[in-house]
């Protein structure tokens, strides 16, 4: 059975665990819940937890290195469990996205993400299948935008949000990169389908 890794990017701690920053993690720790599956320190700055979903066996993968270094942790993880970039997949925040947008990619740039920019650097590739998900934006003052919490209604909301990127995180598994974009690239709380 192949492997996988599935990558949530966040802050550790419970300061940060609300924050907008921590979408990542929140979503990893809903599909960590769907797979009955519990994290444990890694060797190295992560976090794992192991399951089987869509025919794989599935390394979950939270960094404990802070946003900003989220590459040491991924590449001490792919080194660890023997998996490479391109058999990953990175969820994390996009404040260039509507909160509720979300958007699979192949591969690409940081786009000015700096756990993104830690990973490109570290795995020496931009060739990284990604997931990013949109929070919103408040552009007077990004960084503590952030690492603001989600109001009640954003809260309501990300249920949705997790559910959606689950069910198309086992289509990335299943079928692919392009399916899971062809089908979810959308924003998940206005678009139905």
């Amino acid at each position: 059975m192949s492997v996988r890794l599935l990558a949530g990017l966040g802050n550790p701690g419970k300061r940060y665990y609300w924050t907008r920053h921590n979408i990542g993690f929140l979503i990893l720790d809903h599909i960590a819940g769907q797979l009955s599956a519990s994290f444990m320190p890694g060797k190295g700055d992560y976090y794992f937890a192991e399951s089987k979903a869509a025919g794989y066996n599935l390394v979950l993968i939270k960094p404990a290195t802070y946003m900003n270094n989220s590459g040491v942790a991924l590449k001490q993880a792919g080194d660890f469990f023997s998996i490479p970039a391109d058999h990953s997949l990175v969820i994390y925040d996009d404040f260039h996205l509507d909160f509720g947008v979300m958007r699979f990619r192949s591969k690409g740039s940081a786009g000015g993400h700096k756990g993104i920019e830690s990973i490109i650097y570290h795995w020496e590739t931009k060739n990284i299948q990604r997931l990013r998900i949109g929070i919103g934006s408040d552009f007077e003052d990004s960084v503590q935008y952030v690492l603001s919490e989600f109001n009640e209604q954003e809260k309501k909301e990300l249920e949705k949000i997790y559910q959606t990127a689950y069910e198309g995180i086992l289509i990335w598994l299943k079928e692919g990169i392009e399916k899971a974009m062809t089908h979810y690239n959308r924003n998940v709380l206005t678009d139905t389908k």
